[in-house]
């Protein structure tokens, strides 16, 4: 594991976690797009547990790769689908948004594999 590998990780954990707390939070910069996207408020709550799973899986993995592998995938995906999100939604202005999560952790995951 290489020195930039963890810091990559912790720096992607908080960009993650604090984007879930932000949501959990009810933060109106986050909960405004997924009103205009047309997501469940139902979600919400399972939405904001996802990212904070996923960041916690991403420094859990520092310990145990392969969960970090995991947490990263999972994120990938999760991110992706917020991109089709934005597309279908025909948001393209925020389409960049979710890009700022999701390369990050592929970053993270890219360097980890590498390593």
């Amino acid at each position: 594991m290489s020195v930039a590998h963890v810091v990559l990780a912790v720096v992607s954990a908080l960009w993650v976690g604090f984007s879930g707390v932000s949501l959990a939070r009810r933060a109106e910069f986050v909960t405004q797009p997924l009103v205009d996207y047309g997501v469940p408020r139902a979600w919400w709550t399972w939405l904001a547990v996802a990212k904070l799973a996923g960041a916690a899986g991403l420094l859990v993995g520092l310990a145990v790769p392969a969960i970090g592998v995991a947490a990263a995938v999972g994120l990938i995906l999760y991110f992706a689908g917020a991109v089709l999100t934005n597309i279908r939604a025909r948001s393209y202005k925020t389409v960049p948004f979710p890009l700022l999560y999701l390369v990050p952790v592929a970053v993270t995951l890219g360097v980890g594999l590498a390593a």
